[in-house]
């Protein structure tokens, strides 16, 4: 059966967002072509002025308002300006931000170090993290455990021991709630090596 083109558009658009497979991108459409008038109109808008009125941070590179001087942890006094937690996205400033265990500031770098997706140094915000390091005491680096995040945070740390900063990588192990005999080997083995005095 042939869908009619602009369905077939949609379901091609939407299957481009990351995470949405062919199928949950047709589940999508469908919804959408289901839903009122109104509420697909809100949802237009929604995206529209998310891409019109959401800039990178000058500082930090976080998401912040077209016009605002910087983003909301930048201009938060109250926050440790000392204390510069590196982050791949700002999603990672969410989560952190979330866990209401950090009040230091942040550098998203807009992605992580992968060759083979053609993603060097240049195309993170690398070069601005270097250019903030005058005032800062400690560095967390809070990349991801993927290979690429691993990458990345061993290329920041060849670089900034050169620096007179302390350097410190977010701890790995087991999510509260889980049993040991579910864990993988290498959360497990990371925990291990990783644990702490109590």
């Amino acid at each position: 059966m042939r869908f009619p083109a602009p369905l077939v558009t949609l379901i091609r658009e939407l299957g481009r967002l990351p995470g949405i497979g062919p199928k949950s991108a047709q589940r999508l459409a469908f919804y959408l072509f289901n839903q009122s008038d109104a509420d697909v109109l809100t949802l237009a808008r929604a995206i529209e002025e998310a891409k019109t009125g959401l800039e990178r941070c000058p500082r930090c590179h976080n998401v912040m308002g077209v016009g605002d001087a910087a983003c909301g942890v930048c201009l938060d006094a109250s926050r440790d300006a000392a204390i510069l937690c590196v982050v791949e996205g700002p999603a990672d400033v969410l989560a952190i931000e979330r866990s209401g265990e950090y009040a230091g500031v942040y550098h998203v770098l807009h992605g992580a170090l992968s060759p083979m997706h053609g993603v060097g140094p240049d195309q993170l915000t690398i070069e601005s993290l270097l250019a903030r390091l005058d005032d800062i005491r400690e560095v967390v680096l809070a990349t991801s455990t993927t290979v690429e995040g691993e990458a990345t945070a061993m290329y920041l740390a060849q670089h900034l021991r050169e620096r007179a900063v302390s350097l410190t990588r977010i701890a790995y192990g087991l999510p509260v709630g889980g049993d040991l005999e579910y864990a993988d080997e290498v959360t497990l083995g990371r925990a291990m090596t990783h644990r702490r005095p109590m």
